[in-house]
């Protein structure tokens, strides 16, 4: 239905909603249904959004979420889908849970489960809940908003080996389902998948994937689904579409719905509802709902349908019933038993939502109109801007608003709120509050947080307006490119926060002497980009052509190790930024090699001061901590390597996560970790470069008046060093090389996994023995290795290059930086490195000539 041709809930015209962006992009629904099943166009609209993963937007009519639905049709489709799988299923629906997908599909997937009888529901959410640990997670591949949580207050809810249901509202690409399902069977393997959506929209490509899936895992998977078929998507289409975004929202198209014609209390503040919700049943599955919540609910309806059908009055007109984001099954059911009852003229149900989409006024486009209004459940996330769609200018005479207690916060009706945006569009609005449903957790658990927190979240609803308290400060989103970073936003997530244009940089031999004689750290300031002179970045391209193979064989044998050994769906963290161009090129292989869209993210650590603990916090609250490996770019003695082992142990220590401890890394010469792509010392040409092959990004920073309790690391971004980014031509020239490497990699992988690869530290050993050979006595001054030697000649002030006597072209760029600076290489006999960089000790500025070039010492 769409709002702006409607009189009275009377349909005018019969426009396919698709048609706006089918004429404008040339984007058609190609039907493949069985048949007697529905059409797409019945069951579909089009809209766009800025997204730069999939700029169109499949708008269901059925999922009750964009569109104003009777909550009949809506409650029936999905209960009609689980009857299916029940009749599927046989005697093995008896042992089936159901796992419905945030935040679209939370009420459709319970509508399944009541469909299929007696199976537990359990949703995934991107509401953390103190004291409830993550049961797994996984990304959403073309989201705006991708992690999702599994948050059931039973652990055994996902234990079972009975069949595993899994709703979401469409099936596309299957990326997110192969991605559960992948997580979900190493934990705990099952023999049958079902996999549920409303229209499965696959390429053959895509179906034949799954196929080669279910074969890989050695379970079944079917799906069913009400009507399926494709989209058809010429090429350029995503950029067309964003073009068009672009443009629409400069004119401000649907951005602010008009009001509709003068009702008699239009803008009347909104009335309040608690309503008397049976104790102990869940809001919702977010924690799990069982067949004896189902039956206590299914009890408590008709009570709960007059206590809103008396708030409401005798002649309430036609009602919408609006849910809340996650918040889908509760007010869908209180819907529909009003619906039943006759209280009201005619009963419509949808959810407001925290996707964007672009709102069009015209017949032939699903997304009509839009209301724009802040969230006012204090989200993890942050703040940020959520959506109610064909709402304004669809002549409602009464908007029934259902939030949980958590949500029921003053911001609701501030002046830019969910109630003031709703007031001008209906005659009256009324507000129905749920109580949040709190696990069985002790309170012990909420180790350090008062017990204040604890008993407002315990409370449930009471009749005043709960005001958010947060048990703990709320982390942003990781920072994406473009905005921070060259790299593509799904490349790597920054847990940092942006210094950009914060003056940080200090002449090199300003920052040593500082930092030597102790009244400066080094993570305090930055140095000064090095701009390599054309001849060093001759030698860089060389170096890459030379040993790119080398570089793509090491990248497939730490992945693959880590596949085999730690997660087979693993959350990759790298220690900026070193690490990061590695954590890159693991996520590449892993999709290219096996179709699998790991997450990756990029923290700071920094020596002497540990890991960023809100970076560990929030990759706790969105991963599940055992799927997280640390992957940094090399090891030279170790020093980063036991600095994370300690600060994780600090953090577990103090009430933390569990984070395994053990990094993995592209070289390891100094042998001080077991998973690893090489052991050798060789040249890894991002070692030869700063930020123009990480990203543009700096290297981390932590200084107390920038970085305050609550606050990432910071780093800056170098826009300015675009023209000589190669960021992504590193990345791209390495990964294009790993199909010839593959059958090696596999050999090597093989003899790896039957080897000790026990670290014996001799790198350690090494340089403790060279810091008192050559009097410097402070490891910290001794660099081994080729990757730390091109640091120190890079940021640091140098004395003196041990080179391994007889090492070839991976010394060529030391040995241009050395010559540059003025630095001696000294050849010796029995180094365990190819190189070693030692930084001037005891440094004070006249160490260095009038030239800053170091100074031998005599």
């Amino acid at each position: 239905m769409n709002p702006s041709d409607t009189e009275r809930g009377k349909t005018i015209d019969a426009v396919w909603s698709g048609t706006w962006v089918a004429d404008r992009l040339g984007v058609r629904l190609e039907e493949a249904g069985a048949p007697g099943s529905p059409r797409l166009d019945e069951l579909l609209g089009l809209a766009l959004r800025r997204n730069p993963k999939r700029a169109h937007l499949l708008v269901s009519q059925l999922l009750g979420k964009h569109v104003p639905q009777s909550p009949e049709a809506v409650y029936a489709a999905g209960h009609g889908l689980g009857e299916r799988v029940r009749a599927l299923l046989g005697d093995e629906a008896a042992s089936a849970v159901v796992l419905g997908y945030a935040e679209t599909a939370t009420g459709l997937g319970h509508c399944v489960a009541d469909g299929l009888g007696g199976a537990p529901y359990l949703h995934s959410t991107r509401r953390p809940v103190p004291g409830v640990e993550p049961a797994g997670g996984f990304e959403e591949a073309h989201s705006h908003a991708t992690s999702h949580l599994l948050l059931p207050e039973d652990p055994k809810l996902l234990a079972g080996t009975g069949p595993l249901v899994l709703v979401d509202d469409e099936f596309s690409t299957g990326n997110t389902v192969l991605n559960t399902i992948r997580d979900l069977h190493a934990r705990h393997p099952r023999a049958h998948y079902v996999v549920v959506a409303l229209v499965d929209m696959r390429s053959p490509a895509d179906r034949d994937r799954l196929t080669a899936f279910a074969a890989e895992l050695g379970a079944r998977v079917d799906l069913i689904a009400l009507a399926s078929g494709t989209v058809h998507l010429p090429e350029g289409v995503l950029a067309k579409g964003q073009a068009l975004v672009e443009e629409y929202e400069r004119q401000g198209a649907g951005a602010v719905a008009p009001a509709p014609a003068p009702a008699p209390a239009s803008g009347a503040p909104a009335g309040r509802l608690v309503l008397e919700w049976p104790a102990g049943v869940p809001d919702g599955g977010r924690h799990g709902f069982t067949p004896e919540h189902r039956t206590r609910l299914e009890a408590a309806l008709p009570a709960l349908a007059r206590q809103l059908a008396d708030a409401l009055g005798a002649e309430p007109g036609r009602v919408l019933v609006l849910g809340n984001e996650e918040l889908m099954y509760a007010p869908l059911r209180l819907a529909r038993a009003l619906e039943e009852s006759g209280a009201a003229a005619e009963v419509r149900f949808s959810t407001t939502t925290r996707s964007p989409v672009l709102a069009v006024d015209d017949p032939g486009y699903a997304i009509r109109t839009r209301l724009v209004f802040p969230a006012h459940d204090t989200p993890a996330d942050g703040p940020g801007d959520r959506y109610a769609y064909n709402v304004a200018g669809a002549g409602f005479d009464t908007v029934v608003a259902v939030v949980d207690s958590h949500g029921d916060t003053g911001a609701l009706d501030a002046p830019d709120g969910l109630l003031a945006c709703l007031a001008p569009h209906a005659g009256r609005v009324l507000l129905a509050v749920v109580p949040s449903y709190v696990p069985s957790v002790s309170p012990d658990v909420f180790s350090g947080v008062s017990s204040d927190v604890f008993s407002d979240v315990s409370s449930g609803v009471s009749s005043e307006r709960r005001e958010p308290i947060m048990p703990e400060p709320v982390l942003p989103e990781p920072l994406r490119g473009p905005a921070f970073s060259s790299y593509a936003p799904q490349d790597c997530g920054w847990l940092l926060q942006d210094l950009s244009d914060v003056a940080l940089e200090a002449p090199t031999e300003e920052r040593e002497e500082a930092i030597q004689a102790g009244g400066a750290h080094y993570a305090e300031s930055l140095p000064v980009e090095y701009q390599p002179s054309p001849q060093y970045q001759e030698l860089y391209r060389s170096a890459l052509a030379a040993s790119a193979a080398r570089i793509a064989r090491a990248v497939g044998t730490v992945t693959e190790t880590v596949l085999a050994e730690r997660s087979p769906s693993p959350v990759l963290v790298s220690l900026a930024r070193a690490g990061t161009p590695v954590g890159v090129l693991m996520r590449r292989w892993a999709q290219a090699r096996h179709g699998l869209d790991l997450p990756h993210y990029a923290v700071s650590i920094v020596r002497g001061r540990g890991i960023d603990p809100n970076a560990l916090r929030w990759l706790a609250t969105h991963h599940d901590p055992a799927d997280v490996v640390f992957v940094d770019g090399w090891t030279g003695k170790g020093a980063i390597t036991r600095e994370l082992a300690a600060a994780l142990r600090a953090s577990q220590e103090a009430g933390g996560p569990g984070f395994d401890p053990e990094i993995v890394v592209l070289a390891d010469p100094g042998s001080c970790v077991r998973t690893y792509g090489t052991r050798e010392d060789f040249l890894i040409p991002s070692a030869c470069l700063n930020s123009t092959v990480s990203g543009l990004i700096s290297r981390t920073v932590l200084r107390s008046d920038l970085v305050g309790p609550a606050d990432f690391h910071g780093a800056k971004f170098y826009r300015e060093l675009a023209g000589a980014d190669v960021s992504t031509g590193f990345i791209d020239t390495v990964a294009a090389r790993f199909d010839e490497v593959a059958e090696a990699v596999d050999a090597e992988v093989k003899e790896l996994l039957a080897t000790d690869r026990t670290p014996t530290w001799e790198g350690w050993a090494a340089v403790e023995r060279i810091s008192e050979e050559y009097g410097i006595h402070d490891v910290n001054l001794v660099k081994p290795g080729v990757g730390e030697t091109t640091r120190v000649l890079l940021r640091r002030v140098p004395w003196k290059i041990l080179a391994q006597r007889g090492a070839g072209a991976d010394l060529d760029h030391v040995r241009l930086l050395a010559e540059q600076r003025g630095v001696p290489v000294e050849e010796v006999d029995g180094l365990p490195y190819t190189c070693v960089g030692l930084i001037h000790p005891r440094f004070t500025r006249g160490a260095t000539g009038a030239d800053g070039k170091a100074v031998t010492s005599k």
